[in-house]
């Protein structure tokens, strides 16, 4: 199996596929509660079976070139993932999303895995948009879409619903060459680790 290092503090981006189910539910039971606040990762993942189903609609979704998932590992650990939601390779717009347990956080790891992503979305693959939906209470996931250099483009109201309540949704995005200026210009955490997913 192949993984791109994040960084020198262990952490890395690679697959994350049917087979790995099992480390998938452990993470998600590790940080149920927290992951679920914006996302409803956890009540997707709720069993095995749904953890490999799950997985496979990503697998199957590679194999389609309309959406992708990778993990984050610490230490060998998953501790969270970035994903493309959306993959429109034909009209060149992607949705970047991304999640993480409590251990995790505050240690950049989603902002370097999407650095990689995005970079990989736009340079290798000729995407011309990638956008970020965040719900605006979710500071630390505007945080990310601020440091990948994206411009909030919308507040789309009470659009969502998540555990019962009615949310809003924020819009983010960043343009092709809005991206090379940002990595050129040193936007970001460093140098795009590996560059390659």
């Amino acid at each position: 199996m192949y993984a791109i290092p994040l960084g020198v503090d262990g952490a890395e981006l690679g697959p994350l596929e049917p087979w790995q189910a099992e480390e998938l539910l452990a993470h998600m039971d590790r940080g149920r509660e927290y992951i679920g606040r914006f996302v409803p990762l956890p009540e997707i993942n709720k069993d095995l079976p749904s953890a490999r189903a799950w997985l496979q609609v990503y697998a199957d979704g590679t194999a389609a070139d309309t959406r992708r998932l990778w993990g984050i590992r610490l230490d060998g650990t998953l501790v969270g993932g970035v994903l493309f939601r959306v993959f429109d390779a034909e009209r060149g717009v992607c949705e970047a999303g991304c999640w993480l347990e409590p251990s995790a956080a505050g240690k950049g790891l989603v902002t370097r895995a999407c650095e990689v992503i995005v970079d990989w979305a736009v340079e290798r693959r000729g995407m011309h948009r990638v956008e970020w939906h965040v719900d605006p209470e979710n500071t630390a996931s505007v945080n990310v879409a601020k440091r990948l250099g994206m411009t909030r483009e919308a507040r789309l109201r009470e659009v969502d619903v998540h555990r019962g309540a009615r949310r809003d949704v924020e819009i983010w995005a960043v343009l092709a060459p809005e991206w090379r200026e940002h990595r050129r210009t040193g936007g970001g955490t460093g140098p795009v680790a590996g560059g390659r997913v």
